[in-house]
């Protein structure tokens, strides 16, 4: 599981990788648990025939996904990541699922644990070729008793006990997860997929397309 990373604070990052402007200020690029970051979603209006509306739009929003039944944003401390295997099933994942808020989560890294000398070595994850990370992820929003709306993001995850890099990562007794890190030829595709088209995009990113350090 991924609960931290390195978000993106270049303006140019968002254009050039995700078709989006960038965010409103606000996000931190040193990311964990209920910290805001900037997230990329389809455009609400997008499809309405209007050229000056952009395919995409990046927001600000929690790491650690709060559903509108939720008491208070608290919540996020625990789905900042979606098991691939129960995403449809869990009653803070569900509904954003099933109504295919499909996001994605720029990131320039991500941070994992390295168990395999004893201790806990936090440890860099990138892609190889330098460029920016897509996360799949899914997003929601909430409202505050005083009305405000916050949105929000979890991060999705797929076993990794096979995978020669992800495998190294977290204690050994414990189950090997990886985030779903997208090709960018499947950005906007994730965006526009239909719920039941959802799980088709759910693979474990070549092992030989990271790096570490």
């Amino acid at each position: 599981m991924c609960s931290h990373y390195q978000g993106i604070q270049q303006p140019q990052a968002y254009r050039e990788a995700f078709n989006a402007e960038p965010p409103p200020s606000g996000g931190k690029e040193d990311m964990w648990p209920c910290y805001l970051g900037g997230f990329v979603r389809r455009h609400p209006h997008a499809d309405v025939g209007d050229e000056a509306v952009p395919a995409n739009e990046a927001l600000i929003g929690q790491f650690g996904l709060v559903p509108h039944w939720a008491d208070d944003l608290k919540l996020g401390r625990h789905t900042y990541n979606a098991r691939s295997e129960t995403v449809a099933t869990k009653p803070s994942f569900r509904d954003a699922w099933r109504q295919a808020r499909h996001c994605i989560i720029p990131a320039m890294a991500i941070y994992e644990p390295d168990w395999r000398s004893g201790k806990a070595i936090p440890t860099r994850i990138s892609r190889a070729d330098g460029q920016p990370m897509g996360i799949a992820g899914l997003w929601d929003q909430w409202k505050s008793p005083q009305g405000e709306t916050v949105y929000s993001f979890t991060m999705l995850t797929v076993n990794a006990d096979q995978h020669p890099l992800m495998n190294l990562f977290h204690k050994p007794t414990n189950e090997k997860r990886m985030v779903v890190i997208l090709p960018p030829a499947q950005f906007d595709d994730w965006l526009v997929a239909p719920a039941h088209h959802s799980m088709e995009f759910l693979h474990a990113f070549p092992a030989t397309e990271l790096m570490t350090g």
